[in-house]
């Protein structure tokens, strides 16, 4: 049978990485292995970004995640990081900051501004980041098609923070964000998941554990279990095309 990755071969050599980590490499073909293949999340090599690629990756739970001096690595972690959008909790602090209406709050009117400010964001870090120009081009293609979204907090017509990912079927996968100002990129996120809700949009897929995003009612959730529930969101008609908020939603009820 033919399929569209090499046999686990080990490519990867480097700092960070087990000796001889096996991996699949990818063909030309859009077909990836089973993700339970994965070690230590990571589960392929090769690959491109074509939007066919990117989206098959969304739906069987992998995504993209170049690291520098490799090729292009593509991870299903276990277990994956998941909020469930009946499940967000927000802070009082939070709240108090809402019910402020310091910022306003839109969608998809944005979206090269809050990928690029996220890439630099992570790069003014000092770890460089694995938002490079060829995943700032698939992303925007992304977006095109109406896959792709930006949340964006705004604050005296500036751009304060914001975020960015890619929903398919009912799932949200949240890719970055960053935020100029306090509280801005979680005020968008706020908004964001609700909404998410109002769509039926029920996983928030938060990809890896970040302390960030477990205040906000995230758990880690065994890759198998996140699959499962990915063939039922899978199942959703994509909410697809530029986003706008409902005009009666209401983030602080």
């Amino acid at each position: 049978m033919c399929v569209a990755f090499d046999t686990r071969a080990s490519i990867l050599q480097g700092e960070g990485w087990p000796n001889h980590m096996p991996v699949y490499e990818l063909s030309d073909e859009v077909v990836f292995p089973p993700v339970d293949q994965a070690e230590e999340g990571l589960l392929a090599v090769g690959g491109d970004l074509r939007p066919e690629r990117l989206l098959r990756a969304y739906v069987e739970g992998i995504f993209p995640w170049p690291h520098e001096g490799f090729p292009l690595l593509w991870f299903s972690p276990d277990p994956r990081f998941v909020l469930r959008a009946e499940e967000l909790h927000v802070g009082r602090s939070l709240r108090k900051v809402l019910r402020s209406e310091r910022f306003t709050v839109r969608m998809d009117t944005a979206f090269d501004r809050v990928i690029r400010a996220c890439a630099r964001a992570r790069d003014t870090r000092g770890s460089g980041t694995w938002i490079t120009a060829d995943m700032i081009e698939a992303y925007m293609e992304l977006h095109r098609l109406g896959f792709a979204h930006s949340v964006e907090a705004w604050r005296n017509g500036s751009l304060a923070g914001g975020l960015y990912g890619v929903c398919v079927g009912g799932c949200f996968t949240g890719e970055s964000m960053f935020a100029l100002q306090s509280d801005a990129s979680k005020v968008a996120f706020v908004w964001l998941v609700g909404q998410c809700r109002r769509w039926r949009i029920d996983l928030i897929d938060c990809q890896t554990e970040s302390e960030h995003m477990r205040r906000f009612g995230a758990q880690p959730m065994p890759r198998s279990e996140f699959v499962r529930a990915l063939e039922h969101s899978n199942r959703l008609t994509t909410h697809r095309g530029a986003w706008r908020f409902d005009r009666d939603l209401d983030v602080c009820e």
